[in-house]
This record gives structure tokens, C-alpha cells and sequence, in this order.
């Protein structure tokens, strides 16, 4: 299925022709740019002729007419496709212990009583020393316990491919994670408005809002939606003027409004007073003014979600260590780590940077989880020891991860850590328990103080209970829905953007 990355690319997004890179920058035109499925940066930039423009951008607003200079499997989404390809290539399979120990314990037993009759010559024994070994503890109870906690996953709104991963994520001590779109919304929100002396912020959102009505921007739009939720009727404006790469410009009822950034106000003649600006990195400040006079500004900013605070708590609490990539710039990524602790943060990262530096931390012996939901992710999902995906990231994100989390909870993933680490310690006692009745119950045997029938209810019961252990973990009533699980109702996987493949 790896192999066929190309065809899924060009069935997701209609055509060979939305994979071109884009180097020499437009020809006409301004526009704000999504190229968060390469870079991961949060919000749309701003991109005047002459900027490069990735492929798989997303155009916001406006026309642009752009030149092709790389094609096909040259432009950054081809790149992506073969470094995907090539890391599932050179992936090691997990491997299976159970069964080679119940081999080891079959041969282990033939020989104890091979050995018995060899020095004792009593049947008897020998017979007991055969039945007394038992491996179904192991090669039974191992598949009931990771089949347990697929189960278990599931009621978690966690989509485990398989026993390998759930195994994998059972020892992981390393948890590399993506910031936009997981850790964060990827959606522009409202922090707070900063009204000037004599306005209100009702007054600035007001007018804002008015601007913006008709703009396509995503911070115009976040504007508005703000406003419309706290019940302000945004006033229609008699003419509207887009200043690319600035703000926008509107006639209204209440007068001239300009809303923008610091340079729109400054060539207006509008100075913002230092304690207007905010210095923190991570946020995007847009200004208000109406007639001249600065009314104040709207601060946006990418929001985290709620749940990812206590998330990364929980993972350092359980003795992992937390790593931010992320392809927006260092003061935006750092911010996001600081506030949510994660021990370290790498920015300015494209798919392929997010590809060495997880290759680096496996070659270095750490067991890496990656989680991500972007195109620009599923390099590193492939090659991590176990990658998890947002569901409502991209398809190749979903289709390169081991893991889906359907809710886009992180919470449930941290659940799903400690769920993997339960079925691992229950496997463990499995091989132990069953190692250790073996080797007691075939030498007592062998020494004549069990007889075949004890030897057989030994058997028995121990592979009972090891079996019995590993059915623990299964879920109990199939009807019922496990408390705080995200998602719908159903536990469905919750509809995307884009063609079904």
C-alpha cells in the first residue's frame, strides 16, 4: 500500500497538478497563504512576488498566477512521498517473543524427560515431567492480551493497527508530537481585544468585525465570528479595499475603518503606543482604527488544546521524554513549549528535517512516539518506532501511522500509553509465571514427588489462570461506552476534508 503513495496523493487532491513547487515566486498577484501541510506554520502567510510558495499550498483570497518551476516527484510533496516510502522500506519488524519462547519450553521439557528416564529409568516421572510443562499460558495468553487492549484502544477512541504497535508503544520512553493541528487547533482564535483610553472592547471587535465582513482572510474570518458569537451585528460597509500584505480598508456608517498591521497604521499616521504591542511571539495582533483615531487591537492566536497541558504532564509523570517539532518559527514553537513544559522544542523544521531528527533519536537507541496529523508529518509517523495520527488529520498521515486517535484527544493517547504499558507488564507475567511453574513443577516431577495426575492438574490450572490474567484486560459490556471517550456517539471515524481513497 506504501508503494502507491503517488496514486493516493493525486486521488486526494483531484489532479498532478496541485504537486508543483512553486520557486520563483508569483508573476501577479498578493494573496495570504496556507502552507501548513508542509511547514506546520499555524497561520496563513503572507506572500508578495517573488516569495516561494510550496506545493500543496493553499490559496486563501484573491488570484494569483504563479510559476511552475519543479514538477511531479521534484516538488516538496514529491519529496515527502519518497522519503515516506523509504523509511517503511528500512523499518526493522517488531519481533515476537511469545512464540519462541513456548518453542523454547517444548524442547526444554522433551529434554528434562529425556534426561528423567536416562537416570531414574521410571516412566512414571518421565510421563509427569512431559505433562506438567505447559506453554499455553504464553503462546495463548499473549495474543488474548493484546487483543485485549486493541479492544481496550478502541473504547478509547484510539485505532491500533495491530499487535506490533501496541507492544512498541508499551516501552516507549520518547514522544516526539507536532504542535499545529495536535497540540494545538490549527484554527486562528480570539485571545483578548486590547481596547484603547476611551473606547470599549465591544467598540473595537464592533469595528473590526465590520471590516472584515466580506474578507476571506482566516484572521478576518476569526474576527467575525468572535463578534457574531458575542451577538455584535458587524454594519455593512459602502466600499471595500483589500492592502495586500497590510489590512484592509472600509467606508462605513461610522466612518473610515482600517484594520491591519503596525505598517498600515504607521503609513496612516497612526502610532500604537508601546503597551499596545504584544511581545509575545506566538500570537498575530491586528490593529483597529476608525476616523483617523486608533481604537485598539485584537490579539489572535493559535489555541492549544485543552486537554494538552495535563497530557504532557501525565507522559513526564510516567518518566517520557516530550520533544515540539515543529516547522514555525522558533519563537512561536517555543512559546507553545513553555507553556505546555514539553522538555525540548525544534522549529524551523520541513518534513524531511522531522525525518533526521527521528531517524537521529532511533539510531541513538530511544523507542519514539510521533505524533502528527499533517502530509508534512508522515515522513517521521513512518519511520518512528510507533506513529500516532490525529483523525482528523490528512488520510496520509492516518494511512502512515500505526495509531489513529479518532477524538483528536491527547488525553486518550496518554490513556492509551498506559493501557499499552498494562498488556506489556500482563505479558511479562505471563512469561514468568509460566517459566517459573514449568521449571519448579518439571523438577519436582523428575525428583518422583508429582505423579501424572498432579502434573496435569498443575498443568492445567496455572495455563488457566495465565489465561485468565491476559482476559483482564478485555472489555467488559460490548453495549456500553467507556466514560470520557471522544468522537461520536458511535465511536465513528469522524468525517474530513477531501475525496475518499
Amino acid at each position: 500500500m506504501r508503494a502507491h503513495y503517488w496514486e493516493i496523493f493525486s486521488r486526494i487532491y483531484g489532479s498532478d497538478e496541485l504537486f508543483h513547487d512553486f520557486f520563483s515566486g508569483f508573476l501577479g498577484g498578493q494573496s495570504a497563504v496556507d502552507q501548513s501541510r508542509i511547514t506546520g506554520e499555524s497561520l496563513p502567510v503572507e506572500k508578495t512576488p517573488g516569495d516561494l510558495v510550496y506545493a500543496g499550498s493553499i490559496n486563501q483570497l484573491g488570484a494569483l498566477e504563479i510559476r511552475v518551476d519543479r514538477m511531479g516527484r521534484d516538488t516538496s510533496y514529491g519529496k515527502i512521498v519518497e522519503v515516506v516510502e523509504q523509511a517503511e522500506r528500512s523499518r526493522a519488524p517488531v519481533q515476537r517473543l511469545a512464540d519462541r519462547i513456548a518453542g523454547y519450553l517444548v524442547y526444554f521439557a522433551l529434554s528434562a524427560a529425556f534426561l528423567t528416564y536416562l537416570f531414574t529409568r521410571d516412566l512414571q516421572s518421565t510421563i509427569a515431567v512431559i505433562i506438567v510443562a505447559g506453554a499455553c499460558g504464553i503462546a495463548a495468553g499473549t495474543p488474548l492480551a493484546i487483543l485485549g487492549g486493541i479492544a481496550q484502544a478502541a473504547r478509547l477512541g484510539a485505532i491500533i493497527k495491530g499487535g506490533a504497535p501496541l507492544e512498541t508503544l508499551g516501552h516507549v520512553d520518547t514522544v516526539a508530537i507536532d504542535k499545529t493541528g495536535t497540540v494545538t487547533m490549527g484554527q486562528p482564535a480570539i485571545e483578548r481585544v486590547l481596547p484603547m483610553a476611551g473606547a470599549t472592547a465591544e467598540e473595537v471587535l464592533l469595528a473590526a468585525a465590520t471590516a472584515e465582513w466580506h474578507s476571506e482572510h482566516p484572521l478576518g474570518q476569526a474576527i467575525v465570528g468572535h463578534a457574531r458569537a458575542l451577538g455584535l451585528v458587524p454594519a455593512e460597509s459602502t466600499a471595500f479595499h483589500y492592502l495586500p500584505g497590510l489590512g484592509i480598508q472600509v467606508t462605513a456608517e461610522a466612518g473610515d475603518i482600517l484594520v491591519g498591521n503596525l505598517t498600515l497604521m504607521r503609513t496612516h499616521g497612526i502610532i500604537p503606543p508601546p503597551a499596545m504591542m504584544v511581545p509575545a511571539a506566538a500570537t498575530s495582533e491586528v490593529f483597529v482604527a476608525q476616523n483617523g483615531r486608533l481604537l485598539g487591537a485584537v490579539v489572535i492566536v493559535d489555541t492549544i488544546r485543552p486537554e494538552a497541558r495535563q497530557a504532557m504532564d501525565t507522559l513526564r509523570s510516567l518518566g517520557i521524554r516530550t520533544t515540539l517539532l515543529s516547522g514555525d518559527s522558533a519563537a512561536v514553537a517555543d512559546a507553545v513549549g513553555h507553556q505546555l513544559r514539553i522538555d525540548t522544542v525544534q522549529a524551523n523544521l520541513l518534513p524531511e528535517d522531522k525525518l533526521a531528527v527521528i531517524t537521529q533519536m532511533v539510531a541513538q537507541g530511544q523507542v519514539v512516539a510521533m505524533v502528527g496529523d499533517g502530509v508534512n508529518d508522515a515522513p517521521a509517523l513512518t519511520k518512528a518506532s510507533v506513529g500516532i495520527a490525529m483523525g482528523s488529520g490528512t488520510d496520509v498521515a492516518r494511512e502512515s501511522a500505526s495509531i489513529v486517535l479518532l477524538g483528536n484527544d491527547l488525553a486518550r493517547f496518554v490513556d492509551t500509553v498506559v493501557l499499552a504499558r498494562r498488556v506489556r507488564r500482563t505479558i511479562w507475567q505471563n512469561f514468568a509465571g509460566t517459566i517459573v511453574v514449568d521449571a519448579t513443577g518439571i523438577l519436582l516431577a523428575a525428583l518422583g514427588f508429582i505423579d501424572p495426575l498432579m502434573a496435569a492438574f498443575i498443568h492445567v490450572s496455572s495455563e488457566m489462570l495465565f489465561i485468565l490474567n491476559s482476559a483482564r484486560l478485555l472489555p467488559l459490556g460490548v453495549g456500553k461506552r467507556t466514560a470520557g471517550v471522544s468522537g461520536n456517539a458511535r465511536g465513528d471515524i469522524p468525517s474530513v476534508r477531501g475525496k475518499a481513497v
